[in-house]
């Protein structure tokens, strides 16, 4: 069992949470090499909030671990077109694209979630062609696979349990890089199974079954009346629609619901771990925090953080109130703008890398036994694969939480 396993394990209980302590014990680090270098390790789930940097972490880690010889495809889920230019593709879709240019023994594909196309996959694999068109074709099927509430994230758990399957089958790939949605809607896919559950069993869809389902007095006693009252709301054909789409949910998309918790129990294996991805500002670390206590408290194998953006240390033997001083010093004898103007710039970096290390020593207090990295600021933003691979070269050899 390799350390990064072991740090996996550890994390399953939920992380202590309470006030920043005045003597905090050390933050475990978080080795990234040794987590995606572990053949065990099979999936990694990036997620965060927004603007943390969380696209390029997740196509940083994937190319680091394909030029370490693992057979990898990411799988973004957002729709920004960020991952597919750092990677010198033209446009990513719901087919995995080779990526050119990967150095060393693995290979490296990536993808984005088509939610529709993903959908009617999964009703082309349910039902008879005739059926299946049938389905397609609906327009209350057409509005649920496009825009229903939370299908982007069942869709999401859909494709990762093909592409897991499919690797697994057919030896494609032994590493699945999963970049979630921005915010908390991130973690929304791990809801998915109990929102689909409750739509399937709910109250309406029950009662526009029961004329397939239940005994024809049931559909004269009462059903009429209700059926009645919807034609002349909706009209006969939105109704005839409706009740079509209603019976296929039964039929076809009854295995749903199981497919959906397979994926689940897959998110919750040992092969899985999930990668908290943060900004060292008081938001992004709520929310990371918020992660954090929510993965725990669903049994998912946390791996741990990572710190984007962390600004570099400033020279400490010269503090922040003593530069302001003597920057005021220069500035009443009247000169030297430029030397006063460097002293105000150190005495802001300074108080900046303070600020951040004291943000991430609160998180360390709350939550003590999450595996945490850093990696620092770059002078300009990533564009390309050498972009990415300083990103995963930061992340190899990052410097430890402090």
């Amino acid at each position: 069992m390799t350390q990064a396993t072991r740090t996996r394990r550890s994390d399953r209980a939920r992380p202590r949470v309470g006030p920043l302590a005045a003597h905090p014990s050390p933050v475990p680090d978080l080795d990234v090499d040794a987590l995606i270098d572990d053949p065990a390790t099979r999936i990694v789930v990036c997620t965060g909030s927004g603007g943390v940097g969380k696209t390029t972490t997740s196509a940083a880690l994937a190319l680091r671990a394909a030029e370490r010889g693992r057979s990898v495809v990411v799988l973004t889920i957002d729709p920004a077109r960020r991952l597919a230019q750092s990677m010198g593709i033209e446009e990513l879709d719901n087919t995995p694209r080779p990526v050119a240019g990967v150095e060393g023994p693995g290979r490296l594909d990536a993808m984005m979630l088509d939610m529709k196309r993903t959908f009617d996959e999964v009703v082309e694999s349910q039902a008879t062609p005739e059926k299946a068109r049938q389905i397609l074709e609906n327009p209350f099927y057409i509005a649920l696979s496009s825009s229903f509430a939370g299908t982007q994230e069942y869709m999401a758990m859909e494709k990762l349990g093909q592409i897991d399957t499919d690797a697994r089958r057919e030896g494609t790939y032994d590493l699945i890089v999963v970049d979630t949605p921005p915010s908390r809607s991130a973690l929304d896919f791990l809801d998915a199974p109990e929102r689909l559950s409750s739509f399937l069993d709910g109250r309406f869809i029950r009662l526009m079954l029961a004329p397939a389902r239940g005994p024809a007095r049931l559909v004269t006693a009462g059903l009429g009346l209700v059926t009645g009252a919807l034609t002349k709301i909706l009209g006969a054909q939105v109704l005839t629609d409706l009740q079509t789409f209603v019976a296929a949910l039964d039929t076809v998309f009854g295995g749903f619901r199981q497919r959906a918790q397979r994926t689940y129990a897959l998110l919750q294996a040992e092969g899985t771990a999930f990668v908290v991805v943060a900004a060292p500002e008081p938001d992004a670390l709520r929310e990371a925090a918020y992660f954090v206590e929510r993965l725990c408290g669903d049994a998912m194998p946390l791996a741990g953080l990572v710190v984007n953006r962390v600004s570099p240390a400033a020279y400490d033997e010269l503090g922040a109130d003593e530069a302001m001083a003597a920057a005021e010093r220069l500035r009443t004898r009247g000169g030297h703008d430029l030397g006063a103007g460097l002293l105000r710039l150190h005495a802001d970096r300074v108080r900046l890398v303070q600020r951040e290390a004291g943000l991430r020593a609160r998180f360390a207090a709350a939550h003590p036994d999450v595996p945490t990295t850093t990696v620092p600021a770059l002078a300009g933003d990533v564009h390309d694969l050498d972009g990415l691979r300083r990103v995963g070269d930061l992340l190899g050899s990052a410097p430890t939480a402090d």
